[in-house]
């Protein structure tokens, strides 16, 4: 077996692909390394398989937001959302070592064995908008200062709708409130469009009720600009994971 251009191959593959971000096999396939080349050179130590079709460089430590950003070219809409994205975005809490990552896309998926491992995380696949305005969705992702190029991450006006979804199931309504507290400077615009897509009657109210108690925005101005979806006239309850009563007026 001729030797030299198998590893000219690895020199290629070290040359052209990221550190710290797994590649599946159609990745390889581009740059010329079939499947068994592939398996073959995780069997002589030059690769890891991570899972079924997807490697790692042998030695390499994988990054969240690496592992995160090839997990996006799998998954429609995949980002990261509500409580880790207002962390990337400096809105933090009482952080803890290894806080689960939420993640959030627009299909049903579970998340791989070699990710959750590694990374301990959530995923979310609920329709909390139905999107006015098509380009919204995408509008209301972005990549925050000093994050992995390419790493979409829900803007604070998204992500705090993403939260307050979660609130009474997986996220705490104390803990939900102090993050809350911690907002600044949220952008009318964007944030009339998301409330008014949002399918959540419980995040838009329990927003509009926080938003009135600390005025971080003019909730009587909202109401009288646009038609927001709070359900109607009456009070919403419900009841949360910890067994107490959530009670909600429509416009806090």
């Amino acid at each position: 077996m001729n030797r030299t251009p198998r590893h000219a191959l690895i020199k290629k593959l070290q040359t052209s692909l990221p550190r710290g971000m797994p590649f599946d096999l159609a990745t390889l396939e581009r740059i010329g390394v079939s499947g068994q080349l592939a398996a073959h050179y995780a069997e002589s130590g030059w690769l890891n398989r991570l899972g079924q079709g997807v490697y790692v460089f042998a030695g390499d430590t994988l990054s969240a937001h690496g592992a995160i950003k090839f997990l996006q070219t799998r998954v429609t809409g995949l980002h990261v959302a509500g409580r880790s994205a207002l962390a990337l975005q400096g809105v933090r809490h009482n952080l803890v070592a290894r806080e689960a990552l939420v993640l959030w896309g627009d299909v049903r998926f579970v998340l791989p064995v070699w990710f959750t491992s590694q990374f301990p995380s959530r995923y979310v696949s609920a329709k909390l908008f139905n999107w006015l305005d098509g380009t919204l969705g995408s509008k209301s992702l972005t990549t925050p200062p000093g994050v992995t190029d390419g790493l979409r991450v829900s803007v604070p006006e998204r992500a705090v709708l993403e939260l307050l979804y979660d609130v009474g199931t997986h996220q705490g309504l104390e803990e939900a409130r102090n993050l809350f507290d911690g907002l600044r400077n949220l952008r009318k615009d964007v944030l009339s469009e998301l409330l008014q897509s949002c399918t959540s009657i419980k995040a838009v109210r329990l927003f509009l009720t926080w938003a009135r108690e600390t005025n971080v925005v003019d909730v009587d101005a909202l109401q009288k600009l646009y038609t927001l979806p709070v359900g109607g006239d009456k009070r919403w309850i419900t009841r949360m994971k910890d067994g107490n009563l959530l009670s909600l007026k429509p416009y806090g």
